[in-house]
């Protein structure tokens, strides 16, 4: 049997597993992300180890999808906002120092966006784009069934388009991109400014209050979905995938930030293109990225 390893870095966690030649994941497992780099050597060295153990035989490549800009030219991290400790970092022979067989690095999100395409949501898609919304933004693009790279690997920043040019500053450094606007922090914002309130509540509790019936948190997940129908809109115009899927832990909302966002999308995109695109729910939820990351190894294998 055929066996692949993938690890997807998350802000909060390292999931990581085993899949077989179709992506069946065969055993996964998960832990707390390392809060420096050193640490998050030890961790891969001691997953890489479990891994071995619990494969059902020999295990032939393994992908890591990490957080950041990644550049396939030069194979460094140029800029990771939520882990700057992977900042110019050269990974790969570090990694080959853990690791004794062929390996893939590359972006975290399009390695989630990949898993998607092959064994989730996207299959049977030629053109689609994943979008996960939770702490952050995250995106990845399937353009004529490639994942979509761009010159240098930086493709897929969905989360970095301007929807609102007088809006919060990102961590990237710009102003009013799509993740200042939609992320669960945003919609925690939204909620204590429209209610005038100032307590610690997380995004779930504003959820559930919406859920209640209460009026702010239901605008609050309203504004988020106004600038998420914008980006979208954008995207759908500029790309014409025929699958948009959305992921994340915001997205249990549903339709509290479903809603606005289609009608934003219907009146701003053409109404062909939005007629022949999709909108639908990932379907591999937190396995998706290392499970990407596997398969995505082992079709740069069948390359070489």
């Amino acid at each position: 049997m055929a066996v692949y390893a993938g690890l997807d870095m998350g802000g909060t966690n390292l999931k990581y597993g085993l899949v077989d030649d179709q992506g069946k994941v065969l055993w996964w497992g998960k832990d707390p992300t390392p809060s420096d780099l050193q640490l998050l050597l030890e961790a891969i060295k001691q997953i890489w180890t479990a891994l071995q153990k619990r494969a059902p035989g020999r295990i032939t490549a393994f992908g890591f999808g990490l957080p950041g800009i990644f550049n396939r030219q030069t194979k460094l991290i140029h800029r990771s906002p939520n882990y700057p400790g992977l900042n110019g970092v050269p990974l790969e022979p570090l990694f080959s120092r853990l690791v004794e067989i062929p390996f893939t690095i590359h972006n975290d999100a399009s390695m989630a966006a990949y898993g998607e395409y092959r064994v989730g949501a996207g299959q049977g898609s030629k053109s689609m784009v994943l979008l996960t919304i939770g702490t952050g933004v995250g995106s990845g693009l399937i353009l004529n069934g490639q994942l979509w790279e761009g010159a240098n690997g930086f493709a897929g920043e969905l989360g970095h388009i301007i929807v609102n040019p007088d809006g919060d500053k990102c961590k990237c450094g710009s102003q009013g991109c799509l993740e200042t606007e939609v992320s669960s922090e945003k919609i925690v914002k939204n909620y204590q400014q429209i209610s005038r309130r100032t307590e610690n509540i997380s995004s779930a509790e504003v959820y559930q209050r919406a859920l209640a019936g209460d009026g702010a948190a239901q605008e609050a997940f309203a504004q988020a979905g106004h600038y998420l129908g914008l980006g979208l809109a954008s995207t759908i115009n500029l790309l014409d995938p025929d699958k948009i899927i959305l992921g994340g832990g915001v997205m249990k909302a549903g339709d509290f930030l479903l809603k606005p966002a289609l009608k934003e999308i219907k009146h701003r995109s053409y109404l062909f293109d939005y007629s022949q695109c999709q909108i639908i729910p990932a379907v591999l939820g937190n396995q998706a990225g290392f499970i990407g990351a596997a398969l995505w190894a082992q079709s740069r294998l069948m390359q070489v």
